[in-house]
């Protein structure tokens, strides 16, 4: 994977640019959203070759959302993956482009490498599911919401709210690796219904998580700056319902994830199995 992600950025002329992108998105990190590709695409009979370049163009895109979201005039963060964020190293101009360029770059990855591959409807009815994944009906209205939600008061915001967020935020990109996944995999309506329904969960069960971590772990066991949530105000799980009922929220998202996967074949449908039960219990 990660191989293959480095062969689709190599350093060209003008030298900086290239030089940002790749040090955000060979930064490592858990690859959670490519692995979801590859896994769901090998479910519903396709293969790794198959679905590398699909799964290589979601990492790009949820790379350039990570360089976007940590600029100052969004979440203003100084650590990403135990390392300096893009812009404390780049520059803000050169982290706009460069968030910039992996947007672009991750369409034309796919779409190239995967000609000949995959039928012509196919590739663009995933197109079509990843372009919508990240938009104004997706991860862009997701931060949208979040950042106008910011010092709120809790009282005065609704579960509903903060599960939009997170649904567009977080959960939609998930799903859209899932259902690229299974699309370039040739999965039936119902196999692609219910890995959807899958992915939703895991999405939101990441982000649950993911705010229970903020305020239990410290900056050096997250390798980004713990607390950042809380002290910049945002609206998150513990905030609004208390840390137990966060905790009661993500065992409920597991479940019905795995749930989602009964009537598949167990041996294929393990490593989907294993992903939900990894993020449920991250420490990171």
């Amino acid at each position: 994977m990660r191989l293959s992600t480095f062969r689709s950025v190599p350093l060209r002329e003008p030298l900086t640019v290239q030089e940002a992108v790749r040090y955000s998105l060979l930064a490592g990190g858990k690859r959670v959203r490519p692995l979801l590709c590859i896994a769901v695409c090998e479910l519903v009979g396709g293969d790794e070759a198959t679905a590398m370049s699909a799964a290589c163009a979601v990492e790009m895109i949820h790379t350039s959302s990570l360089i976007h979201d940590d600029l100052p005039c969004m979440d203003n963060a100084d650590l990403r993956r135990g390392k300096p964020t893009n812009h404390k190293v780049f520059g803000e101009d050169m982290a706009v482009l460069a968030g910039d360029a992996l947007l672009a770059l991750a369409f034309e990855h796919m779409t190239v490498v995967s000609s000949g591959l995959v039928a012509s409807e196919r590739m663009i009815r995933a197109v079509v599911e990843l372009a919508r994944a990240i938009g104004t009906k997706g991860l862009v209205a997701g931060q949208v919401v979040d950042l106008s939600s910011e010092r709120l008061n809790p009282h005065d915001v609704g579960l509903e709210r903060l599960e939009f967020i997170h649904l567009h935020k977080t959960a939609a990109l998930l799903e859209a690796a899932a259902v690229i996944g299974a699309i370039m995999g040739g999965g039936t309506e119902e196999e692609i219904e219910k890995l959807r329904k899958y992915a939703r969960c895991i999405g939101l069960l990441f982000q649950v998580v993911d705010d229970i971590l903020d305020v239990t772990k410290s900056t050096e066991e997250l390798g980004k700056t713990a607390g950042k949530d809380v002290m910049a105000g945002k609206l998150t799980y513990p905030r609004l319902i208390g840390l137990e009922r966060s905790r009661e929220v993500a065992e409920k998202l597991s479940r019905e994830a795995e749930e989602q996967l009964l009537g598949f074949e167990s041996d294929k449908a393990a490593p989907l199995v294993a992903l939900a039960s990894y993020i449920s219990c991250r420490n990171d």
